[in-house]
């Protein structure tokens, strides 16, 4: 059974999240939070497989509680997905720079969402659907990012170091295996020691170091 907390601070979304959830098989509501700072506290107190994060919320906003969330040691398990509206928010990146595990459009499909969260809580993150490639390109491209490489980017290989450019292109294991003309199981090793070496936590993290080094 898969536990989501939802976190929006508009009544129908919640009330429209939950009736998704608890007609959905092998899912279950953790609770719910109408702002950051209960968003937080209900982590806490629940423990949830997964948060819904919506950005701006009064009090905190989404991104400083997935901050909050992400450096509690006690919720070392709990994945954050934010939802936003690409028009409207522009804090995506620093979402997954303060380890979100990925995001999704308000207008997602329902089933698409369930898909989602079961690729998160499955060790995933949810960069490979096109539009979230053009997402990162929005945010990163919009003005000079400053290089600032990891202070463990020395421990990659010279192939782990394009395996995680790679992944920051979005590619999946099978994807960068059929780039690489590797196995898929060779892909996925390097990329879970390139992740190990990072410290990073999920396939997001590994995404924001790549752009933050200089390697996407």
């Amino acid at each position: 059974m898969i536990s989501v907390l939802l976190a929006d601070d508009q009544d129908l979304v919640r009330l429209g999240l939950r009736a998704l959830f608890e007609s959905s098989e092998g899912f279950a509501v953790a609770g719910e939070a109408a702002d950051g700072l209960a968003a937080v506290e209900q982590a806490r107190l629940t423990r949830p497989d997964v948060v819904l994060m919506d950005i701006r919320m009064p009090g905190i906003d989404g991104l400083d509680a997935t901050r909050r969330i992400v450096a509690d040691p006690a919720l070392s398990t709990t994945r954050v997905i934010v939802l936003t509206t690409f028009e409207r928010d522009e804090y995506v990146f620093d979402a997954l720079r303060h380890g979100a595990s990925g995001f999704l459009l308000k207008n997602t499909k329902p089933a698409a969402l369930l898909d989602a969260i079961r690729t998160v809580v499955d060790g995933g993150a949810l960069l490979a659907p096109s539009v979230t490639k053009t997402l990162i390109r929005e945010f990163t491209g919009r003005a000079i990012r400053p290089v600032a490489p990891h202070p463990q980017l020395d421990r990659l290989t010279d192939r782990e170091r394009e395996i995680v450019a790679l992944v920051a292109r979005g590619l999946t294991n099978h994807e960068i295996a059929d780039h690489l003309v590797v196995s898929p199981a060779t892909a996925r090793t390097h990329v879970s020691r390139a992740m190990t070496k990072l410290g990073a936590r999920d396939r997001a993290q590994l995404v924001v170091f790549a752009y933050q080094s200089g390697l996407a």
